[in-house]
């Protein structure tokens, strides 16, 4: 603690205003590579010992159905959202995580490792959530979750290719220590983040429905209203997030596959994973000349047209190349949707908790589906195909988005409509 107390005395010579930002971005910059290195492993390990891609695809997708689960408990018996508690508690179910994926060998202990996963990744965007809308300006949200993904982004880039070279010669226990290691410097991190002091104090929001708080019914209709007013800016959230997990799930698969790259399959992530690099610094200047969800939807589109020609690709490395470009786009909307969420939350605060939870819980219906699907289409098709029938869905759907979303959405104002 004396250590920790000493390193955040340095950063105090830095610019105050950005300060807490630097910090998350580099704790997340570690636990990228934790997550990066435990993502690849988990459908190898999972396919290693005789499980089929289409059952692999439901036992990954049962992540987020906990996930999905954890999103309406934490409404009720957390208080409040403060992203230090959170980020501890995630910390926390991040190092038990690899010990129950290696020990695994039955259905139930799958599932359990499974639960673990998808309640961990819904702690990390709670916390982010909480802590941009309480140390950022309402117009540096954008630019907030973009400089995040950069850091992020260049965890999940270092990742898949030091998976790479250590499973070159077989699966081993090397990368989940690997993946240890990183954790242990992000919560270094974290604890340097901890005794920065906060612009807003932590708010007890258990009040935050009103009258409808008394009971799970009035969470569910409460709920239900914020799926209606938002319902355009939450099926990007789930068409994202199926794009995540279909990548996570079957691209680690599909790279080993691929002829002629041998110790370089790594590449395959490694080009999803590398635009967010660059693209987190451009988000924030294009959301503001263009809007947040405009950039999103049209960013979606011109990522989900590279996507689909994967199938039609015949060289290993091309495809590698449409990869990248489809990553390139479909990057930009991550932080510009992420914008819009802190948007609302800042401008409705009282219904942070809520906000929070819809949106996750379309994340992780996204991750639901994701893996199902991409297991089931892969069998069925093959995987070529099964990348490109997603970048198909991606122009259907950004296409719809488009014409139909309205040009603002106000959450309060329409609550209270629904309300009255």
């Amino acid at each position: 603690m004396i250590i920790a107390r000493s390193f955040s005395n340095i950063f105090k010579s830095f610019s105050k205003s950005k300060q807490p930002i630097y910090l998350l971005s580099l704790m997340f910059l570690f636990w990228a590579i934790y997550e990066g290195i435990i993502s690849y492993m988990t459908p190898l390990i999972i396919s290693s010992r005789g499980i089929s891609e289409a059952l692999m695809g439901i036992i990954i997708g049962s992540s987020s159905v906990a996930g999905a689960v954890f999103d309406f408990v934490a409404c009720r018996i957390f208080k409040n959202t403060y992203y230090k508690r959170i980020f501890m508690i995630m910390f926390s179910i991040c190092l038990v995580y690899p010990l129950i994926l290696s020990r695994a060998n039955t259905f139930v202990l799958y599932l359990l490792a499974m639960s673990i996963w998808g309640v961990y990744y819904d702690l990390k965007n709670i916390g982010s959530l909480d802590f941009v809308g309480r140390h950022t300006a309402k117009d540096e949200h954008v630019s907030s979750f973009g400089f995040i993904q950069v850091a992020q982004s260049v965890g999940f880039l270092i990742a898949p290719i030091l998976v790479g070279f250590l499973v070159a010669d077989g699966l081993n226990y090397r990368p989940l220590v690997m993946a240890w290691i990183f954790l242990a410097i992000a919560v270094f991190f974290f604890t340097l983040l901890y005794f920065i002091r906060d612009k807003k104090a932590p708010v007890d929001k258990s009040g935050s429905y009103g009258s409808r708080n008394s009971d799970w019914r009035g969470l569910l209709l409460l709920w239900g209203d914020l799926g209606k007013i938002l319902f355009p800016v939450l099926i990007l959230t789930l068409m994202l997030n199926v794009i995540d997990s279909f990548f996570w799930t079957l691209g680690p698969i599909f790279a080993e596959s691929l002829s002629g790259v041998g110790r370089f399959a790594g590449l395959f992530m490694t080009a999803y994973s590398l635009p967010s690099l660059f693209v987190g610094w451009l988000a924030g200047s294009l959301a503001r000349r263009h809007g947040k969800k405009r950039t999103a939807f049209v960013s979606l589109l011109l990522g989900s047209l590279c996507l689909s020609l994967i199938a039609f690709i015949p060289s290993a490395f091309l495809m590698i190349v449409s990869v990248f470009a489809a990553s390139f786009f479909i990057s930009m909307a991550w932080p510009s949707i992420q914008g819009a969420y802190a948007d609302y939350i800042s401008e409705t605060p009282k219904y942070e908790k809520e906000i929070t939870g819809v949106e996750d819980f379309f994340t992780n219906l996204g991750y639901v589906l994701g893996p199902i699907l991409a297991g089931l289409i892969a069998s069925r098709m093959g995987n070529a195909s099964a990348f490109s029938i997603l970048g198909f869905s991606g122009i259907v759907i950004a296409s719809l988005l488009l014409v139909f979303t309205p040009r603002r959405i106000n959450v309060s104002q329409e609550l209270a409509k629904m309300q009255d």
